[in-house]
């Protein structure tokens, strides 16, 4: 067991250090530090809390929906950081291109990546054709936590995976 384990670390470390040191661009770090705030608590509430209040009809719902998906899918998130504690990238790997300000808590599972894809899931279930925005968009928010040396891919897809399951959650329990 203990040689998958570690053919899988060495795997998520090859992928970690792809998207945080090969692909470097001062376009990039620009554009994805700016972009990996889309998954911060701030955007997230404003923007689920903006639709839910203003928006009509099936936007006001949807708003709802992934605000109550933002609340929910933070408690497990909280719950593993403080069971499971890893350190952060730029910690760990030598040579990690980190972003300014780096925070210092846990990183398993990603914050930002839970929080966005919760908030996109019930409105791509309103509008399909949103997807074709919304998940490249959280795609992307979850590659810059990665490109910022902040997460490891697991923490990212630990993410997704919370974050998408509170989604249709809440689509199943609000309707």
């Amino acid at each position: 067991m203990s040689r998958v384990v570690h053919w899988l670390q060495t795997r998520e470390q090859q992928l970690f250090y792809i998207v945080n040191r090969k692909i470097r661009h001062s376009v990039l770090d620009s554009v994805l530090s700016i972009v990996t705030h889309m998954g911060g608590a701030t955007f997230t509430i404003a923007v689920t809390l903006l639709i839910g209040l203003f928006g009509s009809g099936s936007w006001s719902l949807a708003g709802w929906q992934s605000l109550a998906a933002l609340a929910v899918s933070h408690i497990p998130v909280a719950v593993v950081k403080r069971k499971y504690p890893r350190r952060r990238p730029y910690l760990v790997l030598p040579e990690t291109n980190i972003c300014k300000n780096p925070l210092t808590d846990h990183s398993f599972p990603s914050g930002h990546s839970t929080a966005i894809f919760s908030v996109v899931v019930p409105f791509i279930a309103a509008a399909p054709v949103l997807g074709f925005v919304l998940l490249p968009l959280a795609t992307t928010v979850s590659l810059s936590r990665i490109y910022l040396g902040l997460h490891y891919p697991s923490d990212c897809a630990a993410g997704i995976a919370i974050g998408t399951c509170a989604g249709f959650g809440t689509i199943a329990l609000i309707s």
